[in-house]
């Protein structure tokens, strides 16, 4: 399987989350989610594929990265949906991974079998599959604050807040299973298990960002909407975090963690 083949797997996979997303506003919830899964199954079937063609992880380079992100911004949207029933949150956490996907389409990387000898521990794909997913469930979570605080026209309901919150729980929990997981990559593969490296920090700085939050509605039930733009301060802290990082002159020649970039 060669990345020539991706257009054709997103497209089908873009037209079952299309049309999932028009049946969930149709109240078709069974249509809905079995669409969606359609094209997750479309979607993983290619990842898998390419996996067997390179003969190791896909998660090497950024566009590989933001491939498990495309993946995984339907499904937290789908597991969101059957949990607390939000038509839109299919479309929009669908129209997200399209970006991701358009990105990838537009700007395609090379993806060959090479692998640094850093990378090919054991530790290295559940970490950053890891955080991948608590990157889409924290994704998931700042969809819904945006849509709280400038598409909603009135006050969020205290069921809406309980979503944004039980969506960073879950992205917390996952994103520190991934800081352990990475650190024992870290351990492995350069000798410490934390080290300040410029990514390092600033994975510091999200961690620290979306626990604020956390205490905040805790502390401060009443004050929605500075939780609601804490989370999206969080969530910019995370893509600084994800891929800001590569661009910082900081980064350049001294961060172990810009292999990434071709």
């Amino acid at each position: 399987m060669s990345w020539d083949y991706f257009i054709y797997f997103a497209i089908v996979s873009v037209l079952f989350w299309i049309i999932g997303s028009w049946r969930a506003f149709k109240g078709k919830h069974v249509q809905a989610c079995a669409l969606t899964t359609a094209g997750l199954v479309v979607f993983g079937t290619f990842i898998g594929l390419l996996w067997l063609s390179l003969e190791r992880p896909p998660l090497r380079t950024m566009g590989e990265t933001r491939l498990w992100y495309s993946f995984f911004l339907p499904l937290a949207g789908l597991i969101t949906y059957v949990r607390w029933r939000y038509k839109w949150i299919l479309g929009f956490s669908s129209i997200l991974s399209v970006v991701f996907i358009c990105v990838n389409i537009l700007k395609p990387e090379i993806h060959n079998k090479a692998l640094m000898p850093a990378l090919q521990s054991p530790w290295f794909a559940p970490h950053v599959i890891i955080y991948m997913f608590a990157y889409a469930m924290l994704g998931a979570a700042a969809i819904m604050g945006v849509y709280l605080l400038w598409v909603k026209k009135k006050q969020a309901v205290e069921k809406e807040m309980a979503m944004c919150d039980n969506l960073v729980y879950v992205g917390l929990a996952f994103m520190t299973l991934g800081m352990l997981t990475g650190a024992l990559w870290a351990k492995e593969a350069w000798g410490h298990y934390w080290s300040w490296d410029p990514k390092e920090t600033w994975a510091a700085v999200t961690w620290f960002s979306y626990l604020a939050y956390i205490h905040m509605r805790i502390g401060f039930r009443h004050k929605q909407r500075m939780a609601l733009y804490m989370l999206l301060v969080s969530f910019v802290f995370l893509q600084m975090c994800w891929w800001g990082i590569n661009y910082l002159p900081a980064a350049q020649g001294s961060s172990i963690h810009t292999y990434n970039i071709n």
